[in-house]
């Protein structure tokens, strides 16, 4: 008999059996990266994305449709990272806005849910691009809309569905040409068909084994905890649950931070709130510190910590009380100090390398979010760090252009202060857009004037390629050392000092002023200054300057201005 509808259980696994395939193939999905680089990750992103509503939808064990929607949704839109998995949280965010009123999903609903989600992901890009995961998501969209007119066969429907995102993915090269060029299609569209796929084999009763899948990547324990040698099977070995009674301080930026720091320290984590009460459980081996931090958000009730291990419960509840106590204190001490003054405005950066980071700070830069290629930042991470940040007026330093969707996204769930993200691609454009800030003058000012002062940086970069292929007519080789600029390959050689030099020679034009060469964690001091000997000497009325950036992936990193 056809299957017509599906419940909120049966949605619960298609979803995370779609999770589970996309976790599956992230390295396959990796390989697509148009640039033959080190930095593909756009089925790592996606797969954290998704992995971050993976956490919440397991927390449900009987959900009905509205509160498994609000899980999908909420989970995946604060741990969105890099513009696919921004855009994957949106077409989540859709969906379930569709679903979360009704009891059932039927062929209509489904329909509608498709159409919405698609909408949805496109106003989230400011400038849509087609060939993209975009396209492969609105066209089965269309094909749901077509089909749920003439079948209330969900197992038809969803092979005509999938069959069609498969036909619109294969034809991705012919809308991009860089795709068709490298041969590849769009990784995005590719990692969302592998949801498609994995909820398809779930809805048809396929066994789909969820046993492996984590909601967050495995952590250290930690600092201090007591762990015996003979209990390591068990990671977290305290089950930890309490009521907070908040306050007016508890907001729901707040609210991710907390959670984001109880991953931190443990994992099979609920936290739920209403108005005045929230409700926590998580598993860790310091109970300590998760009562420390919900002291912060107002008295608890409700203490409850198991352990797990039937080993030193006695002891370890006692430390954590004494730990709890002296957090107490200290969170009263505190509150009785003056708060410091609210800036006028702040900084937000994204960076990686010690050095590079020492330029941001130099800079005044307020927070620095470790990150960049291979490691985009989540939502919640940008949002924790504006957080930190005391004054009226954000600024986000994004330097990655991978990395803006998420920023955006969390400027607009930042609700009491105000957030401009700088559309920064770059470090190089990060540093520049810093360094052209004007106190006194507004955002909009400011945002046109560093736009503005980093539309005259030319970046380039120094790495190796990962694959052979042929990109804007360039023959490139796995192991050839590449040197990239914000569009295309400029040079390809085999030694890094050679294709250095080569890149910069097609950096430099009649108008250039000025050469900043950041040298990353792989190349020698000594290295770095031959590189730079050479420069001087080519071009002695440039103005040249070199820096220990500590990037890692990249040898150089330049920029011209």
């Amino acid at each position: 008999m056809a299957a017509k509808t599906i419940d909120a259980g049966q949605l619960k696994n298609i979803f995370l059996a779609g999770a589970q395939r996309l976790e599956a193939n992230k390295e396959w999905i990796n390989e697509l990266n148009v640039f033959p680089v080190p930095d593909g990750d756009t089925g790592t992103n996606m797969t954290l994305t998704i992995m971050s509503a993976v956490g919440e939808v397991q927390a449900l064990a009987n959900p009905d449709m509205e509160s498994l929607a609000k899980a999908i949704s909420s989970g995946s839109l604060r741990g969105a990272r890099g513009n696919s998995g921004v855009i994957l949280s949106q077409l989540l965010r859709g969906f379930t806005k569709e679903i979360k009123k009704v009891h059932v999903l039927n062929a209509t609903v489904i329909a509608n849910a498709f159409q919405r989600a698609s909408e949805t992901a496109y106003k989230a890009v400011m400038k849509p691009k087609e060939g993209t995961i975009l396209t492969v998501a609105k066209g089965m969209a269309d094909k749901a809309s077509e089909l749920a007119a003439e079948t209330e066969d969900l197992e038809k429907l969803f092979a005509a569905i999938i069959e069609h995102g498969d036909y619109v993915l294969s034809q991705t090269p012919e809308m991009l040409p860089v795709l068709k060029e490298a041969g590849v299609v769009d990784s995005g569209g590719q990692g969302l068909m592998q949801v498609m796929k994995g909820c398809m084999d779930a809805f048809l009763g396929k066994e789909v084994d969820l046993s492996s899948m984590q909601a967050a990547a495995p952590r250290p324990a930690a600092a201090g905890s007591d762990v015996s040698t003979e209990d390591f099977d068990i990671k977290y070995g305290y089950c930890t649950e309490f009521m907070i009674h908040i306050d007016d301080r508890y907001t729901m930026e707040k609210e991710l931070g907390f959670k984001a720091y109880l991953e931190s320290i443990g994992d099979s984590i609920v936290v739920v709130s209403d108005d005045e009460i929230v409700k926590v459980h998580v598993h860790t081996n310091d109970p300590g510190l998760a009562i420390q931090k919900a002291l912060t958000f107002g008295p608890l009730s409700r203490m409850k910590i198991d352990n797990m291990r039937e080993e030193h419960q006695e002891k370890l509840i006692k430390e954590a009380s004494k730990k709890a106590a002296a957090e107490a204190a200290k969170v009263e001490k505190a509150e009785e100090k003056a708060p410091e003054p609210r800036k006028e405005a702040g900084f937000v950066a994204v960076s990686v390398g010690e050095g590079m980071s020492e330029i941001f700070r130099g800079l005044g830069v307020d927070t620095l979010i470790e990150g960049g290629q291979t490691m985009n930042p989540s939502t919640e991470d940008i949002l924790n760090a504006i957080d930190t940040v005391n004054a009226d007026v954000v600024y986000i330093l994004p330097n990655n252009k991978n990395i803006i969707l998420a920023a955006e996204q969390a400027m607009r769930l930042s609700d009491d202060k105000r957030v401009v993200v700088v559309p920064s691609k770059t470090v190089p454009q990060g540093i520049t857009a810093a360094i052209s800030f004007m106190p006194g003058m507004s955002p909009e000012e400011n945002l046109e004037i560093m736009t503005e002062e980093m539309s005259h940086v030319k970046t380039g970069q120094v790495t190796y390629a990962v694959r052979s292929t042929s990109l804007d007519g360039v023959e490139v080789h796995e192991g050839d050392i590449m040197g990239i600029d914000d569009h295309s390959i400029l040079a390809v050689g085999r030694t890094v000092g050679d294709t250095s030099f080569e890149l910069i020679e097609k950096l430099i034009d009649e108008e250039s002023e000025l050469l900043s060469i950041y040298y990353g964690s792989e190349v020698k001091e000594d290295e770095a200054h031959a590189l730079l000997d050479r420069a001087q000497a080519a071009f002695p009325n440039l103005e040249i300057e070199m820096h220990n950036g500590g990037q890692p992936i990249y040898y150089y990193v330049m920029s011209v201005e």
